[in-house]
């Protein structure tokens, strides 16, 4: 008898890009099977499935492979079309676009890199210990990224407008990796954490709150939704 293959999300658990695709199928009410790559290990079948070893990786049923966090988020939106999580008209999308490549390139080279990388992946790929300068960096940066979050938000009613998008999800992803190590200064930028804790408070939200790193427990308040 022939064995439907079910939908497959190979990811990583602090990877951001992996995250914001699970929130996403989680928003579609898709399922999916959610598989732990370790991308350091180049492992041969997912490779196959993408050559350039990194999470995350969506394989739909009929065995298509999709590639890269964005370009996943985009291709659900546009298949399940509720609830519609790139806006409905051209301004809206660009500037939900906008806002996803904000913390996909900047926030992400800026913060997540210096902290998530140094602290947690370094471990995992045997380079060493932690850059010292680079995690005082991501501290030092992620005050700017929290401002502007608190700039939005005091003037809409989510990141990029009046709805729930990519963008708060991008964002949220990103700062949810930090979270988890306790890098967030959360008491001082109250509109962030207001906005955070509305998100957090989202059941698609709720999976990632139970994430668990070897060997790297969170702190108390990440599973909190009141912090």
């Amino acid at each position: 008898m022939y064995k439907i293959r079910m939908r497959t999300l190979y990811h990583l658990w602090l990877s951001p890009s992996s995250r914001k695709v699970r929130i996403v199928l989680s928003e579609k009410k898709l399922d999916a099977e959610l598989v732990v790559e370790k991308t350091w290990e180049r492992r041969e079948g997912f490779l196959r499935l993408n050559p350039a070893g990194e999470t995350p990786v969506l394989v739909e049923s009929d065995g298509m492979a999709i590639s890269g966090g964005q370009v996943i988020c985009e291709y659900l939106d546009e298949r399940v079309k509720e609830p519609p999580l790139l806006g409905k008209h051209p301004i809206e999308r660009a500037e939900v676009r906008r806002l996803c490549q904000w913390f996909d390139e900047k926030f992400n080279a800026e913060v997540t890199r210096n902290l998530v990388e140094e602290k947690v992946m370094k471990r995992f790929l045997g380079l060493g210990s932690p850059d010292s300068a680079a995690i005082r960096a991501g501290k030092a940066n992620i005050g700017m990224h929290l401002d502007y979050v608190g700039y939005l938000v005091d003037r809409r009613s989510w990141l990029a407008g009046e709805q729930f998008t990519l963008a708060d999800i991008t964002a949220a992803a990103h700062l949810s990796c930090v979270d988890y190590l306790g890098d967030v200064p959360w008491a001082a930028y109250p509109s962030a954490k207001d906005w955070y804790a509305r998100i957090k408070s989202r059941p698609s939200f709720r999976a990632l709150l139970h994430d668990l790193i070897p060997g790297v427990p969170p702190p108390p308040h990440y599973h909190d939704l009141d912090f």
